[in-house]
């Protein structure tokens, strides 16, 4: 007979009508938990999350809660953060927005978990930060990607000292992602993403995951040279209209950090992909080298590493893609649904959880510094 003790905690989903809140945080995070029973904590209790969903509009809100089985949802956020029931409350709407739902949850008294970027002016996000640690609740900031299973499998190759001394990485991340000018090829992403004015750019939203996960990973930036470019100047909206792209829609990054580790990432929502995954990093090491991808990840070792003679006159007699062998990271959970099983222990058990709204104001401030860089046109330390 189970011992086991079920032990229901109140989540408010603020903003998660949108793809990323609905997939990644509702259904493959949240549901998921619920689905497999719960969070076991070590003492054999299990913590059940009780969502509630809120936001502005009530029919996309009802929609949503039908289509998942959700039980409770409302447009009246105020009356729910009085609702002593619910201890967390949960952000992924607007980014423009994000910094106003955070102080009146933190106001309440809420624990608070939410989306990247925590704000688009870095003051704005360490003051929200600020605020959470002075007011004593639990916070932490979406910082998925350390959790994905190619991740797994570098961090798995990086502990056994497979690349000895790592010199250099080299990120490419970036998809074609249409204007929408051709009726039969629609934009697969929201307009607000090519508008600065309602938070979008591409730096604002990936420079953010670059600082955690070079942080992380490889050592702390130090600092940043960045080129932006806004490739297409045009796009059509959700209406069929068009409207101008005020927002970088592409960055091209070098950053220098404190282990001498020297990372270039290049971003862009304008690159048709011919490699092995919408993000990989090239991790080259004096012992070794790894191809990191969101899923899978390949390394090559010093006794494998081909060498090649420069000869343009002759189709390479070398399979460059030889010699390499997939890392098996072993069994990976969705890197959200991780992330949130600890953010949920944090707030009930106190168990570490680093990843804190500061942590997630640091990625903020890596954005306004790459965006100096490239108005200025010369390195900005970090």
């Amino acid at each position: 007979m189970s011992t086991e003790k079920t032990e229901r905690i109140g989540i408010i989903m603020n903003g998660v009508t949108g793809r990323m809140g609905t997939n990644q945080h509702l259904v493959r995070s949240i549901l998921a938990i619920r689905e497999q029973g719960g969070v076991l904590l070590e003492d054999g209790r299990r913590l059940m999350p009780d969502p509630i969903l809120t936001g502005r509009n009530e029919g996309k809100l009802k929609a949503l809660a039908e289509k998942y089985g959700v039980e409770k949802y409302s447009t009246d956020l105020d009356a729910v953060l009085a609702d002593d029931s619910y201890s967390v409350f949960f952000d992924a709407s607007g980014t423009p927005y994000r910094v106003d739902f955070l102080e009146r949850a933190i106001a309440a008294g809420k624990h608070i978990y939410c989306e990247k970027p925590t704000a688009v002016d870095p003051a704005e996000a360490f003051r929200i930060a600020d605020v959470a640690e002075v007011a004593g609740v639990k916070n932490g900031t979406v910082q998925d990607k350390l959790w994905l299973p190619g991740i797994q499998a570098f961090r798995k190759l990086k502990e056994e000292g497979f690349f000895g001394e790592i010199l250099s990485v080299r990120g490419e991340f970036g998809y074609w992602v249409f204007p929408g000018h051709d009726e039969a090829q629609p934009a697969q992403r929201p307009s607000w993403n090519y508008r600065k004015e309602d938070g979008g750019g591409m730096i604002i939203d990936m420079h953010c995951h670059w600082r955690y996960v070079i942080d992380n990973l490889f050592g702390e930036i130090t600092e940043v040279f960045t080129h932006a470019a806004t490739h297409l100047p045009e796009r059509i909206d959700e209406d069929g209209k068009p409207y101008v792209c005020t927002a970088d829609d592409s960055a091209y990054a070098l950053f220098k950090t404190d282990t001498g580790v020297i990372c270039q990432f290049n971003s862009s929502w304008d690159v048709r992909v011919r490699r092995d995954d919408l993000l990989t990093m090239q991790v080259d090491g004096t012992k070794g080298s790894a191809i990191v991808g969101l899923r899978k990840c390949w390394a090559q070792s010093a006794a494998n590493t081909p060498r090649p003679v420069w000869n343009p006159d002759i189709d390479s007699p070398i399979d460059f893609y030889a010699g390499w062998e997939e890392v098996d990271p072993g069994a990976c959970d969705n890197a959200f649904k991780i992330q949130w099983e600890l953010f949920l222990k944090h707030v009930v058990n106190d168990e570490a959880f680093p990843w804190s709204l500061r942590e997630g104001a640091k990625g903020v401030a890596l954005a306004a510094k790459s965006l100096e860089s490239h108005e200025a046109g010369s390195w900005i330390k970090v």
